[in-house]
């Protein structure tokens, strides 16, 4: 049975405050996935967003950005006496520190008229909250730096325990309020997704960021010198994307320490994703079998090697104590043979992207997609142009070409934007997986992120009107409800 998907961040949704909020428009928007017969709803991670505002350099791989809490819903909730007025309602692009700076008064005005209940005393009785709400507070008071600059006694504070001052105390409590309100938030957008029909692909990316709770509460699970600095960090070797690699600078593991701890490491970080996600896709799923260890004193990615990884022995370990979890194997670019037998051992669906495997170099256009059914088909990711812009980069014989590929296959019908989507759902993979951005037709000021490149304007797409998202779904309905059946 095929089910589609539509790709979109929570960023990128529309709302009053200028990014996308756990509130009345992501409600709004489960309804139109619901109405137009999708059945995945696939996100970006919704971790803290650190350098870049990567959301694959998050401070935390189990808190959620604050950012994202809906100030409606606390509004609701009496937290905040006055609901506040938009802000930044209408435009196209996500200005996050602006947003941060305008949210934090009433985020705090939310945590003083807060009560505890049992509900948050359980919640912050996790292991990872306290630590989270420690780790932000005590990098508030080193201006924000990374953790490997702090003062001496907080770089080791995980070890020692030792005590704090009443306003750093304080500030533990506001981080670990923020947390328990982005869950319950969380956590009702689930249920109204799941009771429309609609699971919710989760994202975690293979590494996480070096100034992170994770590296600085278990700083025995990286490659770490003294001081708390990278030895070796993470990347990829030269490829379609860089002349000169991707130098992520997230650290690697040790895995000779994860292993005599039985890879707890991980089982927490899928075990508590789990909980949050119905499905849940690993970026850079590649670096199970072997990951490009690249020294840190390297400025670019080019120098490195390939090492292999204990992939067998995570996974066995995971399918074991989560046996319910549906893992999603992000498996593009340039691989080993062996990274895909070990996908196929735990039966996982890998991804195709239509950019990638649509061949118009040669006289005649071809695809390359494998004739089975157990995969993922997407137009694009988040790290690739929209579908409108891949084509209009196209030469004009290339375009012929792909034109002419589609009227073979039958498809023959409006503009080559549709067919190329029609061309996608008439796959034989499970799953067919769309951004919504390709849904709108929409060209490169919607593009998500380039590979390679940090900053502005990566991740900052958003698309602010409501009633264009439902048009745009409602026009594909029949594509999207009819791979159901």
């Amino acid at each position: 049975m095929k089910e589609s998907g539509i790709l979109m961040p929570v960023s990128a949704l529309p709302s009053s405050t200028g990014v996308g909020e756990l509130g009345a428009d992501t409600f709004r928007f489960i309804k139109n996935l619901k109405h137009s017969g999708v059945k995945i709803w696939q996100i970006l991670p919704l971790n803290p967003a650190g350098y870049g505002n990567s959301p694959y350099q998050p401070y935390s791989s189990c808190a959620g950005d604050e950012i994202y809490i809906s100030l409606e819903e606390l509004y609701k909730q009496g937290l905040l006496k006055v609901l506040p007025e938009a802000f930044r309602k209408n435009a196209a692009k996500v200005d996050y520190q602006a947003v941060r700076e305008w949210k934090e008064p009433y985020l705090r005005e939310a945590c003083s008229n807060f009560q505890e209940t049992e509900d948050y005393q359980g919640f912050v009785e996790q292991p990872w909250v306290k630590n989270y709400g420690m780790f932000r507070a005590l990098k508030k008071e080193n201006g924000n730096r990374c953790w490997n600059e702090w003062k001496d006694e907080d770089k080791s504070w995980p070890e020692t325990g030792a005590e704090v001052p009443d306003h750093i105390k304080e500030e533990v409590y506001y981080q670990m309020f923020l947390q328990y309100v982005f869950y319950c938030q969380w956590m009702a957008v689930k249920k109204a997704a799941n009771d429309a029909g609609v699971r919710i692909m989760g994202d975690v990316p293979f590494y996480v960021g070096v100034d992170s709770v994770d590296v600085w509460a278990g700083k025995d699970n990286f490659l770490l010198d003294t001081d708390g600095r990278p030895i070796f960090i993470a990347g990829v070797p030269p490829d379609y994307f860089s002349a000169t690699g991707q130098r992520w600078g997230n650290p690697i593991y040790d895995w000779d320490y994860l292993k005599k701890n039985d890879y707890q490491f991980w089982l927490d970080r899928i075990g508590y994703s789990s909980r949050l996600f119905d499905m849940i896709r690993i970026d850079h799923f590649r670096a199970f079998d072997t990951f490009w260890k690249i020294p840190a004193t390297c400025p670019t990615a080019i120098e490195g090697e390939w090492i292999e990884a204990p992939g067998y022995e995570v996974l066995d370990m995971l399918t074991e104590k989560l046996p319910d979890v549906e893992l999603i194997a992000e498996d593009l670019g340039d691989l080993r043979p062996e990274v895909l037998t070990l996908k196929e051992h735990y039966h996982l669906k890998g991804m195709k992207v239509l950019e990638f495997v649509l061949d118009i170099s040669g006289k005649y256009a071809a695809d390359s997609f494998p004739d089975e059914e157990n995969m993922i088909i997407y137009t694009g990711t988040h790290d690739n142009s929209t579908l409108r812009e891949w084509y209009q980069e196209l030469s004009v014989p290339a375009r012929r070409k792909l034109r002419r590929f589609l009227k073979k296959q039958g498809i023959k019908n409006g503009s080559v934007q549709d067919r190329l989507l029609e061309y996608t759902w008439r796959s034989k993979a499970e799953y067919a997986i769309v951004p919504l951005s390709d849904i709108l037709g929409m060209g490169k000021e919607a593009r998500l992120n380039t590979p390679g490149t940090v900053g502005s304007p990566n991740w900052e797409w958003r698309m602010p009107d409501g009633d264009r998202i439902e048009a745009g779904l409602k026009k594909y309905a029949g594509h999207l409800s009819s791979i159901n059946l």
